[in-house]
């Protein structure tokens, strides 16, 4: 399999504060990984340093085999080549669904406009949110809004699809429909990396799981590995802590 990704002796310190602790991690090309762990134990601090929202403190991020940290790599090309899905959504309130699936199209992969349309509507088809084009973000539920960020994400035909927490703002009975997305898109054979509090999903979807505590990468494997017989003592305990809540 091909590497996309891979983080070698990856650190992140805020201040005096060490956030993530030498990480090494390879993301395959239409594999499924998703980042389990308590809070603060580093796991969006982790996706936020793939994608350079935040820079990590030392390290290599090797994408294609080519360290993006290196001084004078074009980052922002860089990052077209990545969609991010966040907590709350993050759509413009001034655009129509449609426009805001559009505009990254026209003004970052300066395609035109027709493309960009079309691509767009095949994308929000793809999440059930075809018929809703003309709504502004504000006339949506919580899961239409995640779903159409999904749907923008996708239209920009990232590489690699990262998704921080994207049920995590949403009502209880809005989560079912926004994972069931994720769920069809995981089949395509898109590379998907998702820090997820909602171990059922990551357990049927992943082909591979991260279990984080405190900065590290404390264990990962299948879902097999991980749910059902994990080795270390730390994932045994934060697994049944999970599951008596």
């Amino acid at each position: 399999m091909e590497n996309i990704i891979e983080i070698n002796h990856l650190k992140k310190d805020f201040g005096k504060n060490e956030v993530l602790k030498d990480i090494h991690l390879d993301i395959q090309k239409g594999e499924v990984v998703t980042i389990i762990g308590s809070s603060g134990s580093g796991k969006s601090t982790l996706l936020r340093c793939i994608n350079l929202l935040e820079i990590p403190t030392s390290g290599e991020i090797l994408f294609h085999g080519e360290n993006v940290l290196t001084p004078g790599y074009d980052l922002p090309k860089y990052r077209t080549h990545l969609g991010m899905v966040f907590q709350q959504f993050n759509l413009f309130n001034n655009m129509n669904v449609l426009d805001n699936c559009t505009s990254g199209q026209i003004s970052v992969l300066k395609r035109p406009k027709a493309e960009a349309e079309k691509i767009a509507l095949e994308n929000l088809d793809k999440v059930g949110m075809a018929r809703f084009v003309k709504a502004k973000p504000s006339q949506l539920s919580g899961g239409q809004k995640q779903r159409v960020a999904i749907a923008r994400a996708l239209s920009m035909n990232p590489d690699v699809l990262l998704f921080d927490e994207p049920t995590s703002a949403l009502d209880p009975e809005m989560v079912g429909e926004v994972l069931k997305t994720m769920k069809a898109l995981a089949h395509t054979g898109l590379t998907m990396v998702i820090v997820t509090h909602e171990m059922a999903f990551a357990k049927d979807v992943s082909d591979r799981v991260i279990f984080m505590d405190q900065g590290i990468i404390a264990e990962e494997g299948t879902p097999e590995d991980i749910f059902v017989t994990p080795r270390h003592e730390r994932t045994k305990a934060f697994l049944q802590r999970i599951l008596e809540d």
